[in-house]
């Protein structure tokens, strides 16, 4: 009989595997944002804070870069220096990112409310819990110290410049499942606050949960998002909502503080026999 067999995973979800800056902490995604704005304003062609974040998640470098193929800042660009930016404009400027990105890193190192209670959750149920980022290693290496002096270290770390390609590519998400001994890529979860990083968890075949309201896709610091009108807060909710699902995230919630009930529901799907 013309029967064909079909391999389904019902075993626990295994690893989490988190974004920094957005998700875990510096709410709003602050710091990379203020230092692209800043290294653009120094050649003399500034760039918005909502330029600034649209290709967020990506490694630095390769984030620079898309910068200055966006049609506004180029045309910037060609008014000040009478050419389009070429790939020597955009190694200076990340020279001139890393060190800045490094030294304001700090200033936004605290955790979003709500990251230390669902990170102790997560491994009360024995949950492995993984990072990506798009900082390079000696930027992450700062938030791994303010992260620690507040009460999280994650059990692997894994940067943009540890792997042959950042974000969208799974290979962060890959790495982490090699050094966490997953067994499955259906076992994992990817979190993240920006397009790119989504694209990284289902890349890599996991599933996977967005946060609108603490990262990128709003965009704001916890005191400026506490200042909105309710009317403004649902406004930038529902846009940050629609850009992360239109992503194809499993899940998108406010921030880690509501991370908990999608875990338990993607539980619940696997034991069904569903796949991310």
């Amino acid at each position: 009989m013309p029967f064909k067999y079909q391999r389904s995973y019902h075993g626990p979800v295994e690893a989490v595997i988190l974004d920094w800056a957005g998700t875990t902490m510096d709410y709003g995604c602050m710091a990379p944002a203020a230092v692209f704005m800043d290294v653009f304003e120094r050649q003399g062609v500034p760039i918005s804070m909502e330029e600034a974040r649209v290709p967020m998640g990506a490694h630095k470098r390769v984030h620079i870069q898309q910068l200055t193929e966006m049609d506004s800042i180029r045309k910037r660009w060609q008014e000040k220096f009478a050419r389009e930016p070429n790939d020597d404009d955009v190694s200076r400027m990340f020279a001139d990112f890393v060190p800045s990105q490094i030294a304001c890193l700090s200033t936004y190192s605290t955790l979003i409310p709500g990251a230390i209670d669902s990170i102790k959750a997560l491994r009360s149920d024995g949950i492995k819990i993984g990072t990506t980022t798009g900082y390079l290693t000696e930027m992450v290496a700062v938030n791994l110290k303010d992260a620690k002096t507040q009460g999280y270290e994650p059990d692997v770390t894994v940067c943009a410049s540890d792997v042959p390609a950042g974000r969208p590519y799974p290979y962060m998400c890959l790495l982490n499942a090699i050094r966490l001994g997953v067994t499955t890529m259906e076992a994992c979860v990817k979190v993240d606050d920006t397009v790119p990083g989504i694209d990284e968890g289902l890349n890599a075949g996991m599933w996977t949960v967005g946060f609108a309201v603490s990262g990128n896709e709003v965009g704001l610091s916890l005191g400026d998002w506490s200042s909105l009108s309710a009317s403004e807060q649902t406004k930038k909710r529902s846009k940050a909502y629609q850009r992360l699902l239109q992503s194809g995230a499993h899940y998108v919630v406010d921030s880690i503080a509501d991370l908990l009930p999608c875990i338990d529901d993607i539980q619940t799907r696997i034991a069904h026999g569903e796949k991310p």
